[in-house]
């Protein structure tokens, strides 16, 4: 016996199948899950229904426990009975069609089934994997995504695979209520399943189950997200006073650090919704996307948007939506959208990809609007004229900070957070020259000599002094040199449209 589907997800299967959508795809979701919730929708609605697989062939039932036709375990056999059946034609479930496919003649089969079912007011439900979706089809499919488990049934499955571990296998059982509600804490964001493995695998590493337990959740359910290639977990060790300069940056930061409260909700305040963070490459945006979640306090999330695009149609859609909603389960958090323009650029001009980009960016830009859950969304770019303007817009993030080259201050801070990095002492050296031979490089130039000096000395087990700190510096012209032109024309357009960092 599987879990059985919520009774809000129940509802709105019930309301698919009520509205006729003649083709509706569930997809990577628990298929005994979604077959226990379809058997109580179309039993409410008293709707017979017809079961397809490659084992059973076409068989009456949800679950597939009469035969229908014999001989219909191939899908092409099985979608002609269905055509040559008596109107009107049952609710027809076909579990992993889609496998099938690319077959020009089961490509036309199921078209057709499908276009019957859509004249007649009836619905086929695609269950599997659904990327090979004929265009056709998937123009007139609707897909249903499953909700994701809120905290109690989390934890009611954690005590109830507890329970069962200490019943079956004699596990000693020791949670405490704060490290129980750290456990549910590290499972949000994935589904009951999921879930299930992760307290199975804690479970099965030793032969007790106590509070130590929940990191080694976290651990796991870390593994998973890498796996998925959507979502990073990202370390924040990193505290704001490890960052030279992004003096207002920082300022800002610390305004609104308690704003999530409830005190600060009774104050009338709505909590910070997201920044955008604009600058020259290697300057250090994405060392403040880790200050923020570290100066907060909030794990810190990190999406791919090139990771989002898919081949197939609908499946890059899909794919934004799931870490979205991923996210808002997994909230309170930090969203870190790493070189944005990469994921969306073609939503600011004419592309040739159909329109995947604007549907892509309207996605976006929607739930940026609308989500309620506690995700700050931190947003980088390096190339500004890549960028939609609507995503510009005031009200798409509270904030837009430029992040520019150092000054010669902030260069002198730099240099002395990793020279201390690297067990050098910055008082060896001159710290002043060393930033006015530095000038018109980023953090990431300055960190870079610094290593290359320290290669250079290895050999004869000498430290760096000031002379080889600026030899390795000139070694190479900075960026703002070798792309001045288009470092000129950034930092030229941020002077009155954004607020400096520092």
């Amino acid at each position: 016996m599987g879990d059985p589907m919520a009774p809000d997800d129940v509802d709105k299967l019930q309301k698919l199948l009520r509205a006729k959508h003649p083709v509706v795809t569930i997809e990577g979701q628990d298929e005994v899950m979604v077959l226990d919730g379809l058997l109580v929708a179309t039993a409410s609605e008293r709707l017979q229904v017809w079961n397809w697989s490659a084992v059973r062939g076409l068989c009456r039932g949800v679950l597939g426990e009469s035969p229908e036709n014999e001989e219909t375990e191939h899908p092409a056999a099985a979608l002609y009975a269905v055509l040559q059946a008596k109107k009107p034609r049952p609710v027809l479930v076909l579990l992993d069609l889609l496998d099938f496919l690319p077959d020009p003649k089961l490509a036309r089969l199921l078209k057709e089934v499908c276009a019957a079912y859509e004249a007649e007011g009836g619905t086929v439900l695609l269950i599997g994997e659904t990327t090979n979706l004929p265009a056709s089809i998937a123009s007139v499919a609707v897909p249903f995504e499953m909700s994701l488990p809120d905290d109690d049934a989390l934890r009611d499955m954690v005590q109830s695979e507890a329970r069962e571990a200490n019943r079956r296998k004699g596990i000693r059982v020791k949670v405490s209520g704060r490290a129980m509600q750290a456990m549910v804490r590290n499972l949000r964001g994935l589904t009951l399943p999921q879930a299930r493995r992760v307290v199975g695998e804690a479970l099965s590493e030793d032969f007790a189950f106590t509070d130590e337990d929940a990191n080694a959740m976290l651990a796991t359910k870390r593994r998973m997200l890498h796996e998925d290639g959507l979502l990073e977990y990202i370390q924040t060790p990193l505290g704001l006073n490890q960052i030279a300069g992004i003096r207002r940056l920082k300022q800002w930061l610390n305004v609104r650090a308690d704003s999530f409260s409830d005190e600060a909700d009774d104050f009338g305040l709505r909590p910070p919704r997201g920044m955008l963070l604009l600058g020259v490459p290697g300057a250090g945006k994405s060392l403040c996307a880790k200050a923020v979640a570290s100066s907060w306090q909030r794990p810190l999330l990190r999406l791919d948007p090139s990771a989002l695009y898919d081949r197939y149609i609908g499946e890059s859609e899909r794919r934004l939506r799931s870490a979205l909603e991923q996210a808002e389960a997994m909230s309170p958090l930090v969203l870190w959208i790493d070189e944005i323009e990469k994921g969306f650029a073609s939503a600011a001009a004419q592309s040739n990809d159909g329109g995947l980009s604007q549907r892509m960016f309207g996605t976006l830009l929607s739930w940026m609007q609308e989500h309620t859950a506690p995700v700050f969304i931190v947003a980088t770019a390096n190339n500004i004229d890549a960028l939609p303007p609507e995503l510009l817009r005031k009200g798409r993030f509270d904030e837009i900070f430029f992040v520019d080259l150092p000054s010669a201050t902030v260069r002198k801070a730099i240099f002395r957070i990793h020279l201390s990095r690297r067990k050098l002492d910055p008082q060896t050296v001159d710290l002043k020259q060393l930033a006015d031979a530095s000038e018109g490089y980023t953090g990431a130039e300055i960190e870079a000599a610094i290593e290359s000096a320290l290669f250079e000395g290895f050999p004869s087990r000498k430290r760096p002094d000031t002379q080889t700190l600026i030899a390795a510096i000139r070694q190479s012209p900075p960026l703002s040199v070798t792309m001045g032109e288009k470092m000129h024309h950034l930092r030229r357009w941020a002077e009155s449209r954004t607020v400096m960092a520092d």
